[in-house]
């Protein structure tokens, strides 16, 4: 008999009791191990020198915090480890969202949040982290052939232009992954002189509105996260197939 997996481990680290505290229970109540910290410095211990204790599974870290800064812990952490981290920030700035990105976000929240909405999106996090084996059980709704530049849900064809289809192409790749839009021009496109961030705002209420037509349901396959970019999410527990080119030969 295969023992049970324990449940997953989520570090919370943040100054604010009453915040901590709320998400500790929402945490718990969900199923999960929850820890608290409440300083940046004993964060970046934690996720650095793990010692005899367990690395989190996932981080949600808030940006303004006591001894290190978020984004401090969020660049030391990932210089021994791609756990994923939740950032979480009362911040406004587009620049500090996009900084956060770049040095390796897998998420981004804005207070004031709902801790519903924190579950949620952890939820989503760990169900792509942990998905590297694909299961074979689920249908594929949504498949890119990247040989044929088509894609199709449900193996009906969805009418992309060249320029839609490579920026889903870029999306699915990382599914989950939210991107800014200067991010999106340099995994999308070749030509970029050409092409503005703004367009990618077009592409994407295209994209949107072409999956959804094809799909039949009122899901959102692409979300926006306000002043940083957008992000592939597929419906829970749905695949999506992207099939890599064939080798080149030598």
């Amino acid at each position: 008999m295969t023992p049970a997996q324990p449940p997953a481990r989520i570090l919370v680290v943040e100054d604010d009791q009453d915040i901590a505290d709320v998400l500790m229970d929402y945490l718990r109540h969900a199923g999960y191990e929850a820890e608290h910290l409440a300083d940046g410095t004993a964060a970046v211990a934690r996720l650095t020198q793990p010692g005899a204790a367990r690395l989190p599974d996932l981080t949600v870290l808030d940006v303004m915090l006591p001894g290190a800064d978020g984004l401090t812990v969020l660049r030391e952490a990932r210089r021994v480890t791609q756990a994923p981290i939740i950032l979480l920030t009362a911040r406004v700035e587009e620049v500090d969202r996009l900084i956060g990105l770049e040095l390796g976000a897998d998420d981004y929240i804005c207070k004031p949040f709902s801790p519903r909405e924190v579950v949620a999106r952890i939820k989503t996090v760990l169900r792509r982290t942990t998905q590297a084996v694909p299961d074979v059980a689920r249908q594929s709704t949504l498949t890119l052939d990247e040989v044929q530049w088509q894609a199709q849900m449900r193996g009906e064809a969805v009418p992309l232009t060249l320029r839609e289809f490579r920026l889903l192409q870029a999306l699915v790749r990382h599914s989950g992954r939210i991107f800014s839009r200067a991010q999106l021009l340099d995994m999308a496109y070749d030509d970029t002189l050409d092409v503005n961030e703004r367009a990618v705002d077009s592409h994407v209420k295209n994209l949107r509105k072409k999956l959804k037509a094809a799909d039949g349901r009122d899901h959102d396959w692409i979300r926006s996260v306000y002043g940083v970019g957008f992000a592939f999410e597929p419906p829970p527990d749905e695949a999506v197939d992207a099939a890599p080119p064939p080798a080149q030969p030598s």
